[in-house]
């Protein structure tokens, strides 16, 4: 049962991958504007969420997985889960050092500026479908710094292989 709550999906959605980093760079453009500690906390929180569970504990995973994607007519196209998991581990760790520099160093122009990085990313996967840290990872991938077990883990079936 833990297991099952620890565990990424793969393949992931891209519909709802898109439609999260939409929502996510919307937190972000208010957590820039504003600044309040509180929105660090939120952002952070939500990337850890995603990581350890992908949508299963993050609120904007779960609006996009059981609300928005349905209310659209469940549409899917289906991407390999491991390479979305290290771009959210990417977006902890800005978000994560953000709140850092907020909460304990009092320093919230870093900050914001940490989070204007993701603004930026969040919004090439929402808005034009680039997967920064999807990138990353595909080079990781061919400098063979990622096992070859999790490189399997990135080859989806369609069913057309019969």
């Amino acid at each position: 049962m833990i297991r099952e709550l620890f565990s990424f999906p793969n393949p992931v959605n891209e519909v709802a991958a898109r439609l999260v980093a939409g929502m996510v760079m919307l937190l972000c453009i208010g957590t820039v504007i504003s600044g309040h500690p509180l929105l660090f906390v939120v952002l952070a929180y939500g990337f850890l969420a995603r990581v350890a569970t992908g949508p299963t504990l993050s609120p904007l995973g779960l609006i996009a997985t059981r609300v928005i994607v349905p209310l659209l007519g469940n549409p899917t196209r289906l991407v390999p889960g491991p390479p979305k998991r290290f771009a959210q581990a990417i977006g902890l760790a800005f978000s994560g050092l953000a709140l850092v520099l907020v909460l304990i160093l009092e320093s919230t122009v870093l900050a914001k500026s940490l989070v204007g990085v993701l603004v930026v990313f969040t919004f090439l996967e929402s808005v034009l479908g680039f997967c920064a840290g999807c990138f990353v990872f595909n080079y990781l991938m061919r400098w063979g710094l990622i096992p070859e077990s999790v490189c399997e883990q990135c080859v989806i079936s369609t069913g057309d292989d019969d």
